[in-house]
Formats: C-alpha cells, sequence, structure tokens
C-alpha cells in the first residue's frame, strides 16, 4: 500500500498537473534548473490521452499517424479507418503501468471500426485508465475512511471518415473526457470533484500505390491529424476558466512507405512529428513575467500561441517537437517485426527510449506484443519500462450476397 500511495501521488502533482492548479499559481510555475539549462516542460489535464495505447503502433516508436491503416487508427489519425482492407472489426490492447512499483494500475484501449463502403467508415474507442485501489489519508498519515477507492481516467469517442478522392480521406472526431482521482475527497484545503471535457479532432490521409522497378511495388503514405481540442478542465468550481488546464491538444505529422518486394515479403518505413498545441508557462520573478507569454489564455489563443511563445524563442519552440521513427516488416501477411524509436528533448520531459514488437495475424485473428527499452536518464523511470503490452484484434468482411 506504501507504494500506491507513492506512486499515486506521483502521478497526481506530476503526471496529472490540473491538480497543481490548486497549489501553485499559473502566475507562477516552478521552474527547476538541470543540464545547465532552464527545463520547461508543457503540463496538461488528462496526459492519459496523449499516450499511444496499442501495442502494434508501441512497439514502432509510438508512430501511428501516416502508418499502413489498421483498428488502432482511431487514437492517431481516423481518416485511416475508410482505408481498411477488411470491412469492420474490433481490438483490444492492455498495458501495465507502473509495474515495478505497484501490481494492479493498467491502461485498456477498446477499438472498433466499420465500413459502409469503400468510401464511408464509422470507428469508435473507449480509453481507461485505472489507478487500482488506493486508500486516501489525511496530512497526518490517517485514513479518510477504511474503504479503498479506484481512482479511474477514461475517454469515449466516435468518428466519421470518408474518401474525398481515391488517394486522400478526411475524418472527425467526437470525444467525451472523464477524469476522477479524488473521488470527491478535501485535498490542499479545497473541494474536488471529477473533471469533465468534450473535444474534437480532425484528421487527413494520403495513400498511394504506385510500381517499383523489378518488385511487387509500393505504397506512399501520409498524414496529417489536430487531436484533443476542448474545453479546459479542472477538479474544483474555485478555479476561472483561465486557471484551468488545457487538455494536450496536439498536432501529428508522418510520412509512410510500405514497400512489397515480393509476395511473401514487406517492409515499412515510418516518420512522424508531434506537438502539443498548449501554451509553454512563462518564466516569472515575483509575479512578473520575464520570459515568454501568460498561459492564462482561452483555448484557441492557446493553440495560436503555442507557435512562438516559448521564452527561450526559436530554440526552445523546437526543443518542444517530439519526433519518432519506426519500422516494421512482414512476412507472408502473418509474422511481423518492429522496431521503433521515440525522442523529447531533455528540457521538454526527457522521453527518449527504443521500442520492440511483433505481430502474428492468421486469417481473421491477430496478435501484438511490444516492449519499450529507456535510454535516457529519466525515461529510465518510465511507467512502461520492462513492461510487455499485449494487444489482440479481430477483423472481418461482410458476407457476399448470392450471386456475386
Amino acid at each position: 500500500m506504501q507504494k500506491k500511495l507513492v506512486a499515486l501521488s506521483a502521478l497526481l502533482l506530476l503526471a496529472v498537473p490540473a491538480l497543481r492548479a490548486q497549489i501553485v499559481s499559473p502566475n507562477n510555475p516552478p521552474v527547476h534548473e538541470r543540464f545547465g539549462q532552464t527545463a520547461n516542460a508543457i503540463s496538461t489535464a488528462v496526459p492519459f490521452l496523449s499516450l499511444s495505447p496499442d501495442a502494434r503502433s508501441s512497439g514502432m516508436g509510438d508512430i501511428g499517424v501516416a502508418t499502413t491503416p489498421d483498428l488502432y487508427s482511431q487514437h492517431y489519425n481516423a481518416a485511416k479507418s475508410v482505408f481498411m482492407e477488411k470491412d469492420y472489426g474490433v481490438a483490444l490492447t492492455y498495458s501495465p503501468w507502473l509495474l515495478n512499483l505497484v501490481p494492479d494500475m493498467s491502461l485498456v484501449y477498446l477499438s472498433g471500426m466499420y465500413k459502409f463502403d469503400d468510401r464511408n467508415a464509422l470507428a469508435a474507442s473507449l480509453l481507461y485508465f485505472s489507478m487500482g485501489d488506493v486508500t486516501f489519508t489525511d496530512e497526518s498519515g490517517n485514513p479518510y475512511s477504511a474503504q479503498t477507492f479506484r481512482p479511474n481516467e477514461f475517454a469515449i469517442d466516435v468518428s466519421y471518415s470518408r474518401k474525398i478522392i481515391d488517394v486522400l480521406s478526411i475524418a472527425v472526431t467526437g470525444r467525451f473526457i472523464y477524469s476522477n482521482l479524488t473521488l470527491g475527497q478535501y485535498v490542499q484545503g479545497q473541494d474536488t470533484k471529477a473533471g469533465l471535457a468534450g473535444a474534437a479532432d480532425i484528421g487527413l490521409y494520403y495513400k498511394q500505390d504506385f510500381e517499383v522497378k523489378n518488385f511487387k511495388g509500393g505504397t506512399l503514405m501520409a498524414g496529417l491529424s489536430i487531436t484533443n481540442v476542448g474545453n479546459k478542465m479542472s477538479y474544483s468550481d474555485n478555479l476561472e476558466d483561465v486557471d484551468r488546464n488545457f487538455l494536450p491538444a496536439a498536432l501529428r505529422l508522418g510520412i509512410g512507405f510500405d514497400w512489397h518486394i515480393n509476395d511473401y515479403n514487406s517492409v515499412g518505413f515510418y516518420g512522424e512529428a508531434y506537438k502539443l498545441l498548449v501554451p509553454t508557462p512563462p518564466f516569472m520573478r515575483n509575479d512578473t513575467i520575464i520570459g515568454g507569454r501568460t498561459n492564462r489564455v482561452n483555448v484557441m489563443q492557446g493553440i495560436f500561441q503555442s507557435f512562438g511563445d516559448a521564452p527561450g524563442g526559436f530554440k526552445e519552440e523546437m526543443q518542444e517537437i517530439m519526433w519518432s521513427l519506426g519500422a516494421e516488416y512482414w512476412w507472408r501477411d502473418i509474422v511481423a517485426v518492429r522496431l521503433g524509436y521515440f525522442h523529447e528533448s531533455k528540457y521538454k520531459g526527457d522521453r527518449q527510449y527504443f521500442s520492440l514488437g511483433v505481430g502474428l495475424q492468421y486469417k481473421m485473428v491477430g496478435l501484438d506484443f511490444s516492449y519499450l527499452i529507456p535510454t535516457s536518464q529519466t525515461a529510465g523511470s518510465n511507467p512502461l519500462k520492462n513492461t510487455l503490452r499485449v494487444g489482440v484484434k479481430f477483423s472481418f468482411d461482410k458476407k457476399k450476397k448470392s450471386g456475386e
């Protein structure tokens, strides 16, 4: 139980900065010095929305906006769904969380897709994050109740995708977000409540097949998505809107190329850039901004401001771009081997790691596995370190009518 309280405290005070708004004013954000330069990471509410929830993409460095379409496309770029080869399907991925510390925290992702025809598709998903059983205590360590609680967060979304032309599609997604971390407990002198929000995504996906001399062919893919644009979230009624926390709105850009060597072998190479569309915290001294711009703005102001408000100027703006590289090899469309690398600046979170993955596909059933290998100083404490993520998927074709 002691490990669980430590883990939950870390999540509440670090991974979920929305609660810190009740302790640290947005006008006076903390500034830490490390690596000889100021670290100035961007914080948001419900960061679980930014996680790669499936075992296939996480095996390729968390890439997903411009890879080949699959049943996990909903999270990265829903416009991919209409390019699925199968007509409908469902997928489920389970990811243990902080497995080295606690046994009952997890991230679960359930998604499904249905193609009405060759140009229209509908998809939906559920992303659920459970923090396991927790006992809340006061400052003296005395439990508020003998009852244990199970803090949790989840997001439910639905998307519609349509081909504009044969090689280009567009999708829109609506999302409901629920975050209940304190279960109404009295925290830091204030009553708390569950956080609620609504958000939307938009995505574009390009997929073009072409001939490659002496080989079976190739496929070029490109994708763009803007995700999690929605109202600010708070766990207290005592905060004004400008003091509430932004959702992890983000811009993804990616490109990919699949090389079909022959009937038995194919390999794909993918690259992706990812940037939060959230204002950078300014540097403060005696409640006065000495670097950057105020982040006490509304959602749309924050999106446009995020491209030019870093206190360190252009150099720091470039540090806020995360990037990934990934590769996937398929043998006879049965066995896949994956490799990826994810990079985030050491001044913006320092998540840097390699990832490995394996996929198995037989007829309508598929299995995916991934494993994370941290490479940076702080990534060594990654919640998924030494953790095997597992996914299962089922995909089907519609039954043909008699005579077809």
